[in-house]
């Protein structure tokens, strides 16, 4: 089979791809400070569980999508078509989720419209990925991260501000914005020519392939898991504890996010000289400290206590893309970036829940608090590291041996050379 030439101009692809991936990141979080709005106000009397699904509905949908995109991809060899496909079904469901519609039939539109968003998040993903030499990759996921990351921190301000007028303004308007996306994608987006797979492989064949992807899988689901308490916990905790208004609230989460978006690029890049590994332990342990320390912020400190947990967040976004794409195999790459995609979204699908699980469970007991939530989510990230500390350990010591060796080695004119050299 012949395949379609190589793109020759990567750089502008680069650029196309952060730019549609900025953007179809803004109506996710633009939701998230008209919860409310898009929820208790539009049907009366549903509860705390009740609108924690809106928000898990929407992952449990890419759960189904992310492997799917992404094994379709792998076979066919074809991201761009995926791409526009998943688009024109993302526009569909936010411009439906604007009108009037019974409580079920808006989570059912959140469930497809989670399959279409993610399916075209992670192809895009694996896009950029597809046109980047190896060399390149951290500075690559590291800018994708930035993208992703940027989009959601200025989606939050947006719907506030666009939510304060009609919360049903904010799904309206992101429905026209993805249809936009919609065609650039169609005109600009090119396929890297990366060849199709030549077997028939599950959702789970790139984690049997590389095991070590069990790692970034793991920081994906509980930092995704901690994302999901965020937007919907913590939103209706600014909400109903601290009274904050949607601007406010918008704001609140833009001043998490903006340091996270701004710092994920340069966190990338550092995995240049710092593994992937050490930073995400690093990030993870400070941004469970961070959880913990959140409900015992006052309205004044608030902001300036959002912005450091959004700069420690930052530190385990990027090496764990850096570590997924490193570690993929060529041929599964849209797997694996789908898998990690997959881990994140289950994650984020069972925080709300949990969350809200958990906040009832409180109160069926008498306690009328949101501080124990806060610190089980914030020993979930310290957990896991706890847990990989003996391997992270075992793999710097590996690691200093073998360097200390090839020290010794280049010292030594003894040294015994390479079978290749010994060949005349």
């Amino acid at each position: 089979m012949t395949l379609p030439p190589a793109p020759t101009r990567p750089p502008l692809q680069h650029a196309v791809t952060g730019v549609l991936l900025f953007l179809l990141m803004l109506p996710v979080t633009a939701m998230v400070p008209v919860l409310s709005a898009l929820t208790v106000e539009r049907h009366p009397g549903i509860g705390d569980f009740a609108r924690h699904l809106f928000m898990s509905v929407n992952m449990l949908g890419a759960l189904l999508a992310a492997p799917l995109a992404g094994w379709l991809s792998d076979r066919s060899g074809q991201r761009v078509a995926l791409i526009i496909a998943a688009l024109t079904l993302n526009a569909l469901c936010l411009f439906l989720l604007g009108l009037p519609q019974s409580y079920p039939a808006t989570l059912l539109l959140r469930f497809i419209e989670g399959c279409a968003h993610v399916g075209a998040l992670s192809l895009l993903m694996t896009l950029a990925a597809d046109h980047t030499r190896s060399e390149g990759l951290g500075a690559t996921m590291g800018g994708v991260g930035a993208a992703i990351s940027l989009g959601v921190a200025a989606g939050a301000p947006l719907g506030g501000w666009i939510g304060a007028h009609d919360a049903t303004l904010v799904p309206t308007l992101g429905a026209a914005l993805i249809a936009a996306l919609t065609v650039a994608a169609a005109l600009l987006l090119r396929d890297a020519g990366r060849p199709a797979a030549r077997e028939r492989r599950s959702p789970l064949a790139a984690l049997a392939m590389r095991r070590a992807l069990a790692m970034p899988y793991a920081f994906a689901f509980i930092d995704r898991f901690t994302v999901g308490f965020i937007v919907s916990t913590v939103s209706l905790y600014f909400a109903g504890v601290l009274h904050l208004g949607p601007a406010r609230i918008g704001l609140a989460m833009a001043a998490f996010l903006l340091p996270f978006a701004l710092l994920t690029w340069p966190a990338g890049v550092l995995c240049r000289r710092i593994d992937s590994l050490t930073l995400m332990l690093a990030g993870s342990a400070l941004y469970g400290l961070f959880l913990i320390a959140l409900p015992w912020a006052r309205e004044a400190s608030l902001l300036p206590v959002m912005a450091i947990g959004g700069s420690v967040a930052a530190l385990m976004y990027a090496p764990s893309l850096v570590l997924t794409a490193r570690l993929a195999p060529p041929d599964a790459r849209a797997l694996s970036v789908a898998g990690f995609n997959v881990a994140g979204s289950a994650g984020f699908a069972l925080g709300p829940l949990v969350a809200g699980a958990l906040l009832a469970l409180l109160r069926a007991i008498g306690v009328d608090s949101h501080v124990p939530v806060f610190v089980f989510f914030g020993l979930c990230e310290i957990v896991l590291v706890l847990a990989l500390l003996p391997h992270w350990w075992h793999a710097r010591r590996h690691t200093t041996s073998n360097s200390l060796k090839l020290s010794a080695c280049h010292a030594d004119v003894r040294c015994t050379p390479s079978p290749s050299r010994n060949t005349p």
